[in-house]
């Protein structure tokens, strides 16, 4: 989508800080755009959803190993962008998942795993955020350039594992999510060597978020049965990794995130309207998949008809946060 030593900081935040709020059981968690100037509380009492995701931590250049907001280096984690926001958003019951990576720096090279090529420091830095903001979950959302980079693959699992170790002995929930592009049909190759080479490392992961759109497959879409087919792929090569695990478990395992209105395929034949949308709320109630979301909230509003690739609006006639109203009550035990 477009657009921190390991054990040194064990002790970053006081004992009683070290237990975020686990995230409920199914959740709707769209896409923040950390680049805008919007406030995350202002967005969430508008719009009903009070569960984002934060996109994007990257460095700010190659070779780095700092974690910065949208690879600003005016923004790394330890200047404490959104901690105020984020703490009124808990008010209202709220919480966030960062995400790491994205389309832009998953492209140039700035995707932590990809930029920094020390595992100890790719586990500090998300270790980092952890203590910083006191979150449950982090999400790596890994496309483009980066599905092909073996070697930031192998890393970030590495360091993914290490942090898992810390959280345990810390007292820290954490989980792992792995958002991931995806074929009506399910994981390509890349994609499935991600969750593979996790496997390898022993990195539980704990969600698989995959972006239901942009297929650039060259024709009409209907993008909630295309939602659904991939969804249902994605369970048999769940099955596949994960042969200890229930389906129940793997349904839970799942994420899917969809693109309200017109995505990013020039031919304008990928569009989701809020039907497509019910179909796939239905479908994740029926089958009890863990977590919903959608690129972007900021996008959740009619204001630009008939465009294309859009970050502020979806390019359909709608009601200004329809997707939102139908998909926030999902969230829940």
């Amino acid at each position: 989508m477009t657009a921190l030593g390991a054990v040194a900081l064990s002790n970053a935040v006081p004992a009683s800080a070290a237990t975020g709020t686990v995230l409920p059981a199914h959740l709707y968690a769209p896409y923040f755009e950390t680049w805008t100037t919007d406030s995350i509380t202002t967005i969430a009492q508008q719009s009903g959803a009070h569960y984002l995701t934060l996109a994007f931590l990257q460095t700010a250049a190659k070779g780095s190993c700092t974690a910065t907001w949208n690879g600003d280096a005016t923004q790394p984690v330890s200047a404490g962008r959104y901690l105020s926001d984020i703490a009124s958003l808990r008010g209202l019951g709220g919480d966030v998942i960062p995400s790491f990576g994205g389309f832009s720096a998953d492209h140039s090279g700035t995707e932590l795993a990809d930029s920094c090529k020390d595992v100890n420091q790719i586990a500090a830095a998300f270790e980092s955020v952890i203590t910083t903001y006191n979150v449950t979950r982090l999400d790596l959302d890994v496309e483009s350039s980066s599905l092909n980079n073996t070697a930031g693959i192998d890393r970030r699992n590495k360091a993914l594992t290490q942090v898992e170790a810390w959280a345990a002995a810390n007292g820290r929930t954490v989980q792992v999510q792995y958002t991931l592009p995806v074929e009506p049909a399910g994981l390509e190759a890349n994609g499935l060597a991600v969750l593979q080479n996790a496997v390898a490392n022993g990195t539980r992961v704990d969600v698989v978020n995959i972006m239901t759109f942009d297929y650039y497959d060259g024709v009409t879409t209907k993008m909630g049965a295309a939602a659904i087919s991939a969804a249902q792929g994605l369970h048999s090569q769940l099955a596949s990794l994960y042969p200890g695990k229930t389906s129940a478990q793997l349904w839970a395992m799942e994420g899917n995130t969809i693109l309200p209105g017109i995505d990013d395929y020039p031919k304008k034949t990928e569009v989701t309207y809020l039907p497509d949308a019910q179909q796939v709320l239905d479908f994740a109630k029926a089958n009890g998949i863990g977590t919903l979301s959608a690129w972007a909230i900021q996008r959740d509003n009619g204001g630009c008809p008939g465009s294309r690739d859009k970050n502020d609006c979806s390019g359909i006639v709608q009601n200004t946060w329809d997707f939102s109203h139908l998909l926030e009550p999902y969230t829940g035990p």
